[in-house]
């Protein structure tokens, strides 16, 4: 079979590792970059639904390893597993995200925020650790972090989760200005995607939440898909330490 029989586009030579990437927002990322020619790892902690995103995206481009963000060594095995299997890493999506709490950040349970910490950042700054002395400190490449609305604005009942963003936006910065100019890095701050993750914000209610966005909807995976691939390709190749909000206009709404 050839690649035009079948649906494929000719490989790109790249390479990606997405974490969090069977569903939502990392879903949607592996997508677009599939779609390009791209070959990607994609990481999560439930195997049977990475080997289902795997077989969807195509079994022969995409590989799955399961394991746990935070977990170093999961972190080590699957920059291994992309090295043995692709022999590159040249982008880096840190999308594996938790918000498991939700009330005002005066009663936050501190170890409750230190898991936060651990899967949103600290995994995220592992990654990009062992990326960058596989293969992109001396190839190059790109990293894109998911951060969120939640980072740059006050998000009251959420704070945790909006604290650790904050401090992804800051990694993004601090990682963009050490990796130059062999890797760029940039962030995006998505508003509410509708994801499985994101439930909780629109579920029963999705006309009600949609109703302060200009553009009319909510987003979907395929919105960051897109902004995700723009920012690691060579069109973006002069964007670096950035922060891409993309949140449908929602901004626009700030002190009416």
């Amino acid at each position: 079979m050839t690649v035009q029989d079948s649906g494929f586009p000719e490989p790109s030579g790249k390479v990606a590792l997405i974490t969090g990437g069977s569903r939502g927002i990392g879903y949607g990322i592996a997508e677009a970059l599939v779609a390009r020619g791209d070959r990607v790892v994609i990481t999560g902690r439930n195997e049977e639904s990475l080997k289902e995103a795997a077989e969807k995206l195509g079994a022969d481009r995409v590989l799955p390893v399961a394991g746990k963000a935070h977990d170093e060594a999961h972190q080590e095995t699957a920059v291994e597993r992309a090295m043995e299997t692709f022999g590159r890493v040249d982008y880096l999506v840190n999308n594996a995200g938790t918000n498991p709490v939700f009330g005002p950040i005066a009663d936050l349970d501190l170890n409750v925020a230190r898991k936060v910490f651990e899967t949103n950042v600290v995994s995220a700054l592992g990654f990009a650790q062992r990326t960058w002395h596989a293969w992109q400190k001396d190839n190059g490449g790109a990293i894109v972090n998911i951060a969120s609305i939640a980072g740059v604005a006050p998000s009251p009942f959420i704070g945790a989760y909006g604290i650790s963003k904050a401090a992804m936006v800051n990694l993004t910065l601090q990682l963009a200005h050490e990796f130059a100019p062999v890797v760029r890095v940039n962030s995006i701050a998505p508003a509410v995607i509708k994801t499985k993750f994101a439930a909780a914000l629109y579920e029963n209610r999705e006309e009600e939440a949609a109703a302060g966005y200009p553009m009319g909807r909510l987003g979907v995976p395929e919105d960051i898909g897109g902004a995700a691939a723009f920012l690691l390709s060579d069109a973006a190749g002069w964007v670096t330490g950035q922060t891409l909000v993309v949140d449908g206009g929602l901004f626009l709404n700030a002190g009416v």
